[in-house]
């Protein structure tokens, strides 16, 4: 699922959601307001910032407004809050994270109060070594890790806090999840549909407009309910194709690595096959660049002790 747009929409139709992350901020889920005619905003403005010198865009930075007296400082009360949001293992985040975050503060030195929030689907993902020098590991210690996992299975939950849980959430559990947003905030059609059409992508609309428990005439009637629908099967086709394209070029770059290391190092033990078939490809074009220089299979070890957090 291409989650990572989607969760752009959800904080772009509600910023003020943040506060609710946020720690000493148990009461702000409560004040959260459900009216469609004040839909989340009043508090904080949504913004993707681009950060040229890493060549990464951020997934979201969240300003405190104007009316708050600190928009460009932030404040205890109304942090400026950097958003990552972080759905598959990666073994350079951590590193990633720290990289971004200072460089912000490097770019923006009028921050007096920031905090870092990081969603991902559960607390087993992968994200960076178990060793780590100790200013990383201060630095990843304040960051606010947010669980969909532990966040769905909180009871009574905000329906606007229910409404990041849908990329994970059981697929039994999605029809009542969505109605009950919708019952709230039916404004919050735009970021409902096209999560269940990609968690659905078998289903017609009219079956989606019945999972979301929406009247299914109100298709027919509604262009911005059918572009919706098309929209979330179109995020669907893109995301399984940049899914494949990028198999296929980790697979290509184990095949030509694997060569050229049974040359060099001689034939590899099937842990060690199995080890260099699970690194990402920006780790497989490092040991390609570094097998050059091996002189053996101790080389290779070594390589991989230093590169991997779980050695062959």
């Amino acid at each position: 699922m291409n989650t990572d747009r989607w969760y752009y929409r959800v904080f772009q139709s509600a910023p003020d959601l943040i506060r609710s992350l946020l720690p000493g901020s148990a009461t702000a889920a409560t004040a959260l307001s459900l009216d469609p005619a004040a839909p989340g905003d009043q508090l904080y403005r949504f913004e993707a910032l681009e950060i040229k010198e890493l060549s990464h865009r951020l997934d979201g930075v969240l300003w405190p407004r104007q009316s708050t007296g600190c928009a460009e400082t932030g404040s205890p009360e109304f942090p400026v809050v950097l958003l990552e949001v972080q759905m598959h293992p990666d073994p350079g985040f951590h590193h990633r994270l720290a990289a971004q975050t200072y460089r912000f503060l490097q770019r923006h030195p009028q921050v007096e109060h920031l905090e870092v929030v990081v969603i991902t689907p559960h607390q087993r993902m992968g994200l960076g070594p178990t060793k780590r020098p100790r200013l990383l590991e201060v630095l990843l210690q304040e960051v606010h890790w947010i669980s969909l996992e532990a966040l769905s299975q909180q009871p009574d939950l905000d329906p606007l806090l229910n409404l990041l849980t849908l990329p994970v959430r059981p697929e039994s559990e999605l029809a009542a999840s969505s109605q009950q947003i919708l019952a709230r905030r039916p404004d919050l059609k735009t970021v409902v549909l096209p999560m269940l059409v990609q968690r659905f992508p078998q289903l017609t609309e009219e079956q989606i407009m019945v999972i979301a428990g929406i009247p299914r005439e109100e298709i027919r009637h509604t262009r911005a309910v059918q572009d919706w629908l098309a929209e979330g099967r179109q995020e669907g086709r893109q995301e399984g194709l940049q899914e494949g394209e990028a198999k296929g070029r980790q697979e290509g770059e184990v095949a030509v690595t694997l060569r050229q290391l049974n040359r060099r190092c001689g034939p590899l033990t099937g842990a060690t096959t199995a080890q260099i078939q699970g690194l990402p490809v920006e780790k497989l074009e490092a040991l390609a660049d570094a097998l050059l220089d091996f002189q053996g299979p101790a080389d290779l070890a070594s390589w991989l002790a230093a590169n991997t957090s779980n050695p062959a």
